[in-house]
C-alpha cells in the first residue's frame, strides 16, 4: 500500500518509552556513561563516590558492581567517558586460534564474546585483529581461554599481550583532587584500575565538568599504502592532503613492514605525514596504514574555567593545553564535550582537507546560546584552537542541560524542562526534536543524555534520557 502524505505524522510521531527506573535518583554529579558509538551494550551509572551499577540496554535493567571508591567529594563536576579498549592482557599461553589467561590475573567474562581481539607484542601475531567466538573458563580458577574465529600465523605464547574491544570506563571524580579521583573499570575483567595519574591537574573539579575521546576501532579518516618511510615518517605519494589537518589524530601500520605500530601524527604536508615518536620498524612500501582518531588522548573541560587538559593514557600523566586561540569565556552549569565522528557528509570527510573526527563541540552553558568548537589539527603547530560557532540559535543552555554527539547531529536537552534539540554540525543549525511532557525534578549537573544503536550501520537507534532529581529513564527513536 503506498504511503501518502497524510501517514507520514503517524509514521514518524515520536513517542517516548518509559525504561526501567533508576536504582537510585539522580542527584548533582550522578552520570551515565556510554559508548559514543552507541556500540556497546552496557552504560555505567555513578550514583555517588562509592556506588555504582552496570546498565543493559538489551535487558533493561542493572546490576550493581565493586565499589571504585573514587576521592573526593562527589557533585557537580563528575564526569565520565566510554573508551573502547579495554587494560592490555597478558597471555600465559594458547595456540593458533586460542588466547588462555590465568583467571587469578584477568578474569575475562562472557562479555568479550563477539569482541575483536588485538595482538601487541606477539610475535608475528603482532598488529592483528580477530574476533572471540566463545570463551570457556572454570568458574574463575586455573585458566581463561579466549577462542578466535580465525587461525593465526603462530601460536599465542606466555608472555605475548593483547587487548579486547570490551572497553573501559574512565571516571573523573570532583572536590579536592587527590590520589583515587581518576580511575578506569575495566569491562572486560569488571575490575576497576588502580588510582591513575593527577600530576598536571587543578588542586580542586567542580562546578561542571565533562571528558571526550576520538578514538573507536569502528572508524578511520584515511587508508592506503605508503610508498616510501623513513624513522620518523610515512610517505604516500598520490595524496594531497592539506598542511597540519592530521596533527593530534593518531597512524596505525594495518599490515606489511611494521604491522602494529600505532603513533601520534604530529604534523603532514600534502604526501608525509610525521609522527611524534620514531618508529620501532621503519614502515616500506608493504606497509598499509589507517589514520584514526587518536587512542592516546582523553580531554578534560569545565570547572568553571577556560583551560583545558589533556591526559596520555600510554604516559598516565596529563597536560595543560595552551591552544592557540583560547576559549572566549568559561564554561559553566549545563556545558558539554563531544567530538564528532563520522558525520557521513562528503565534505566533512573528504580527505584532503578533513573535517571528521577533528573537533569537539562544546556547548558554553551558563544559561548562554553559546556552542564553542575546539580543533584539535587547528593553530599553530597543531597546538589546538578554540572557535565560537556563529548557528543563529536563540535558545539559552543552563544547568541541568545535557548533549550527546551521534553522527552529524548533536542531541540537547535543555536544563530541566525536557524539550529536546538536534543541532546539524554540517549544517550549522539548531532543530526542535521532541518534547517529553511527564515533568522534570529540579535542575541538578551530570551527564545522563546518549544513544544506544541496534547495530553497526544504526538500523535502529535510540536516545536515552535521565533527568535531574529523578529515577525515571526514557527513550526516543530517532529518525
Amino acid at each position: 500500500m503506498p504511503i501518502t502524505q497524510r501517514n507520514i505524522p503517524v509514521l514518524h510521531r515520536k513517542e517516548w518509552q518509559m525504561m526501567t527506573v533508576l536504582p537510585a535518583a539522580s542527584v548533582s554529579g550522578t552520570l551515565f556513561i556510554a559508548d559514543p558509538m552507541g556500540l556497546a551494550d552496557t552504560a555505567l551509572y555513578i550514583t555517588n563516590s562509592t556506588t555504582h551499577w552496570l546498565y543493559s540496554h538489551s535487558q533493561d535493567s542493572y546490576v550493581q558492581i565493586p565499589s571504585g571508591t573514587l576521592s573526593g567529594t562527589f557533585a557537580a563536576g563528575s564526569c565520565g567517558i566510554y573508551y573502547p579498549w579495554s587494560i592490555t592482557y597478558t597471555a600465559n599461553g594458547g595456540s593458533t586460534t586460542s588466547a588462555t589467561v590465568l583467571a587469578s590475573t584477568h578474569n575475562i567474562t562472557n562479555l568479550a564474546i563477539g569482541a575483536t581481539i588485538e595482538f601487541i607484542s606477539s610475535g608475528s601475531n603482532s598488529g592483528l585483529r580477530r574476533k572471540i567466538t566463545d570463551i570457556i573458563t572454570n568458574g574463575g580458577a586455573g585458566n581463561v581461554a579466549l577462542i578466535l574465529n580465525e587461525a593465526l600465523p603462530s601460536s599465542v605464547l606466555n608472555g605475548h599481550t593483547f587487548r579486547l574491544s570490551t572497553g573501559r570506563f574512565f571516571i573523573m571524580g570532583s572536590g579536592s583532587v587527590a590520589a583515587g579521583i581518576w580511575k578506569s573499570f575495566d569491562c572486560g575483567t569488571l575490575a576497576w584500575s588502580g588510582n591513575l595519574g593527577i600530576t598536571g591537574l587543578p588542586s580542586s573539579w567542580g562546578t561542571e565538568g565533562r571528558l571526550a575521546c576520538a578514538c573507536s576501532p569502528e572508524v578511520n579518516y584515511a587508508s592506503g599504502t605508503a610508498t616510501a618511510g623513513t624513522s620518523s615518517t610515512l610517505t604516500n605519494s598520490s595524496k594531497t592532503w592539506a598542511t597540519n589537518q592530521w596533527a593530534n589524530y593518531q597512524i596505525r601500520i594495518t599490515s606489511g613492514t611494521g604491522i602494529g605500530q600505532i603513533r601520534t601524527i604530529a604534523s603532514n604536508t600534502a604526501t608525509i605525514v610525521t609522527i611524534g615518536s620514531a618508529w620501532s620498524t621503519t614502515p616500506d612500501a608493504t606497509s598499509a596504514y589507517a589514520i584514526e582518531g587518536n587512542e592516546d588522548f582523553i580531554y578534560l573541560l569545565g570547572n568553571s574555567a577556560i583551560t583545558m587538559y589533556r591526559y596520555s593514557i600510554s604516559a598516565n600523566a596529563w597536560t595543560t593545553m595552551t591552544p592557540t586561540t583560547a576559549r572566549a569565556a568559561v564554561p559553566g552549569a549545563g556545558m558539554s564535550a563531544d567530538f564528532v565522528l563520522k558525520t557521513k557528509n562528503s565534505v566533512w570527510a573528504d580527505e584532503s582537507n578533513i573535517q571528521d573526527g577533528r573537533y569537539i563541540y562544546s556547548l558554553r552553558g551558563n544559561t548562554t546560546t553559546s556552542i564553542d568548537r575546539f580543533d584539535i589539527a587547528g593553530g599553530t603547530s597543531g597546538a589546538g584552537a578554540w572557535a565560537n560557532v556563529i548557528y543563529g540559535g536563540n535558545e539559552t543552555f543552563g544547568n541541568g542541560t545535557n548533549a550527546t554527539a551521534f553522527g552529524a547531529q548533536i542531541y540537547i536537552r535543555k536544563d530541566n524542562l525536557h524539550r529536546f534539540f538536534a543541532y546539524s554540525v554540517t549544517g550549522n543549525f539548531l532543530s526542535p526534536l521532541a518534547v517529553n511532557f511527564v515533568a522534570d525534578g529540579s535542575a541538578v549537573a551530570g551527564h545522563r543524555l546518549w544513544v544506544k544503536s541496534l547495530d553497526e550501520v544504526n538500523t535502529v537507534t535510540w536516545l536515552y534520557s535521565s533527568g535531574s532529581a529523578t529515577t525515571l529513564v526514557y527513550r526516543i527513536m530517532l529518525y
